[in-house]
């Protein structure tokens, strides 16, 4: 990426933070975003030297105050006092425990809170965000558990580990409580990250602590990154359905858009489209636009005829969620928020309010995972009926022709594999956002668990990738099946499915060896682990759009 994303320009994209999160796209501040932010710094700026002069000054929550149930006990007589209250809520919050985020999460993460606090409303120097914006440059990924975010107040816990590697006690460097990062390839404290880097940690001032972990960055990036893989793996589903509807010599008036049309949603209509496109040119369908089906009556099964009534609805969920996404990686969620230059006719500019509650992160997360779970359900469905050879038109039993009947499982095994990861993925997608635990003495009295939905929707995604490779994998060989048993060449197949088909044996197991069509068992697992990739990957899907244009 040669052209740096500049905060303070304008909001940033999903796909902006995919270039940043898996590319490494440069991010720079621009002057616009350092002077918004200067306006509020400059308020608590004024506090503060109005303390250091001993004048009475009131209290102000997370300025002067401690936090959550704490903050109307007392309040902190000098700015000293703040500053060491910023760094005492870095080193309490880092609590987390579990499996450490995956790289692209965190940088996601770091972009996001950095988005945020460019708005102007958190009272932090310019400096703070330009520190994030250099540990992202240079690779120094703080190591952040995947636990203890209740997505209320924000990403508490999570944040706190990204904030304790860049930030020290005024006291002097502790290298014990500076946290852990990688640094090429090596975990390392974060004193020891930080330098190799050549990045200097901060003394943090009055609220930047709060600042920089109350705010559902965490949250956010994981059901951002979600769905960015959701959208790339519906559009491949098309693709293998479309592969497994062909191989399976469905009925083409079901894609007919008049059908569609009928019933008005967009979603479906874009996806039957979509389906027509990728069986253009098939020998292999009966009926369609202009042409009578053959074979009475033209019904196919629900999970063939009914992929635009079924993936349409994921179509139009995603593009929801997406709305909501790209909103929260923009928002300003943090609290107090510092409104310097407004509130005519009030003194105090901090609003204690809620952006912090990831209730609009914890439901996006929660449709994409139950959209996704179905993508998966009826794509299983497919692959026992590719199977069965009660229900496959005539293909051999388990997708394999062997000469003692009975002697190879072929694909038997895969479709047990896909039916446990979808069985998974029911329980994954129960809704995190129907639950809550109050915390903080009751204080925080609802929370929105979006850090749980949103590790959920991405397990949710790679299981679904899983699924959705062996679909390929087994369209591939029932469409080589189905050629062979009528006679025909690979010309008799959708521009789409030969391209696809093409692309996958010239590709690799994770093995070596050639992904080819089987004629006996094999070990399965590095095929499907590499057709799980090229799903991922989207070449699946780049190849089918090369073949169709579309």
């Amino acid at each position: 990426m040669t052209k740096p994303l500049h905060l303070g320009q304008g909001p940033i994209s999903l796909d902006d933070m995919i270039d940043v999160a898996r590319h490494g796209r440069a991010v720079a501040l621009t002057d616009a975003a350092r002077e918004a932010m200067r306006v509020s710094e400059e308020w608590v700026s004024g506090l503060s030297a109005q303390m250091d002069r001993g004048e009475p000054t009131q209290a102000i929550y997370s300025i002067n105050t401690g936090f959550g149930s704490l903050s109307g006990r007392q309040a902190f007589k000098t700015s000293a006092q703040a500053r060491d209250l910023s760094r005492r809520l870095v080193v309490s919050n880092s609590a987390g425990v579990g499996r450490l985020f995956d790289e692209e999460v965190v940088r996601a993460a770091m972009l996001i809170r950095a988005a945020s606090l460019t708005r102007g409303y958190s009272a932090l120097r310019g400096e703070v965000v330009e520190t994030i914006l250099a540990m992202l440059e240079r690779g120094v990924i703080p190591a952040v558990p995947e636990y203890g975010s209740l997505g209320a107040s924000g990403d508490l816990i999570p944040l706190a580990h990204m904030a304790l590697v860049m930030s020290r006690d005024e006291a002097g460097e502790s290298e014990i409580d500076s946290g852990q990062a990688w640094y090429k390839g090596e975990l390392m404290s974060g004193v020891a990250a930080m330098k190799a880097a050549g990045i200097e940690r901060l003394v943090l001032g009055s609220k930047e602590g709060l600042a920089l972990l109350n705010g559902t960055s965490f949250s956010t990036a994981q059901t951002a990154l979600a769905l960015a893989d959701a959208e790339t793996l519906l559009a491949t589903a098309e693709v293998a359905a479309a592969m497994s509807i062909e191989a399976l010599m469905g009925f083409g008036d079901a894609f007919i858009p008049e059908l569609h049309e009928a019933r008005g949603h967009a979603g479906q209509i874009e996806c039957a489209a979509n389906i027509r496109r990728l069986l253009e040119g098939s020998a292999l369908i009966d009926g369609g636009i202009g042409k009578d089906p053959v074979r009475q009556p033209p019904q196919d099964a629900y999970s063939l005829r009914c992929v635009p009534q079924v993936l349409g609805p994921v179509r139009d969920t995603l593009k929801f969620v997406r709305g909501i996404v790209e909103t929260e990686m923009n928002a300003a969620t943090d609290n107090p928020l510092i409104f310097a230059d407004r509130l005519p006719g009030r003194s105090l500019k901090a609003l204690s309010g809620g952006n912090f509650h990831a209730e609009y992160v914890a439901f996006a997360a929660d449709f994409l995972s139950i959209v996704v779970t179905e993508i998966g359900n009826i794509a299983e469905r497919r692959l026992f009926r590719l199977n069965d050879g009660t229900l496959n038109r005539g293909l051999p039993d388990m997708l394999v022709a062997s000469e003692h009947v009975g002697m190879d499982c072929g694909y038997m095994l895969p479709q047990y594999l896909a039916a446990a990861l979808v069985s998974d993925c029911k329980t994954l997608a129960h809704p995190d956002s129907v639950d809550s635990i109050p915390t903080c003495s009751n204080q925080e009295d609802h929370v929105s668990m979006a850090n749980n939905a949103g590790r959920h929707a991405r397990q949710i995604v790679r299981n679904i990738e899983n699924v959705v490779g062996i679909e390929v994998l087994m369209a591939a060989q029932a469409l080589e099946l189905r050629l062979a048993e009528r006679k025909q060449g690979r010309e008799a197949l959708s521009a789409a499915s030969r391209s696809v088909l093409e692309m996958l044996r010239a590709s690799a197991a994770t093995d070596g060896r050639s992904i080819d069509h089987l004629e006996k068992d094999k070990v399965l697992y590095p095929r499907m682990q590499a057709a799980t990739e090229l799903v991922h990957a989207g070449t699946v899907l780049a190849a089918a759009r090369a073949a169709t244009g579309g």
